[in-house]
């Protein structure tokens, strides 16, 4: 059964669903189940360089706004699955189209998963630019992958048009924000749901399968 994962690297409460679906699957049922992150942007407009965070909250929230400041729901959920965020340590906001297209190399080498978890440790917790080619190679050659090889893809348009493509799945599933997940091409789950629902439901639609071959 294949998950697809809808994702911007980004964003918080898809770090979270990360570890909480890493969770679910513990066990007999990671043996059928093949993952595949899909690209999502939630800023799709952002300038290829990305912008200063302090700049971009002021721009969304007004002058008050605490680029440290993490909300007390997504510390308190992030917190629970083990990660200790930072946001203090975020300097800019950053596009993720070379994130996402990263993803697809990695994708190909049977490392996508690694990848989504490195670079999530990367934004959230050491407060690394993952929209900036230089850390994004570094990232990458964190888990195996060929720096060289990412540098060259990365620095040309190699991937882009398929990232492009891919981000118009999300709105033809019915996906409008992240973390989506899409069961058995079938069944989309909405949200950071809990590790106890994402069993039931991963349960329910194998058994859905199951039940008609």
């Amino acid at each position: 059964m294949q998950i697809e994962i809808f994702s911007d690297v980004i964003c918080p409460w898809c770090f979270i669903g990360k570890k909480r679906l890493d969770s679910a699957l513990v066990g007999e049922l990671s043996e059928d189940v093949v993952l595949r992150w899909r690209p999502y942007m939630l800023y799709p407009n952002l300038p290829v360089e990305g912008v200063n965070r302090q700049e971009f909250l002021t721009r969304r929230y007004g002058n008050t706004a605490d680029p440290g400041r993490i909300p007390e729901r997504i510390r308190f959920e992030a917190e629970g699955e083990g990660i200790e965020l930072r946001f203090d340590l975020i300097g800019r906001t950053p596009n993720t189209m070379l994130a996402h297209r990263l993803m697809e190399v990695a994708h190909t080498l049977g490392r996508q998963h690694d990848l989504a978890e490195r670079l999530f440790q990367a934004y959230f917790c050491e407060g690394r630019n993952v929209g900036d080619i230089d850390e994004l190679v570094k990232q990458g050659a964190e888990i195996g992958l060929p720096a060289a090889d990412i540098a060259s893809y990365l620095s040309g348009e190699d991937g882009l048009a398929e990232v492009t493509s891919q981000l118009q799945r999300a709105p033809e599933l019915g996906v409008s924000g992240v973390p989506g997940y899409y069961l058995a091409d079938a069944f989309l789950l909405p949200g950071a749901q809990t590790s106890e629902t994402m069993l039931q439901i991963i349960r329910r639609v194998r058994t859905r399968i199951a039940n008609r071959q």
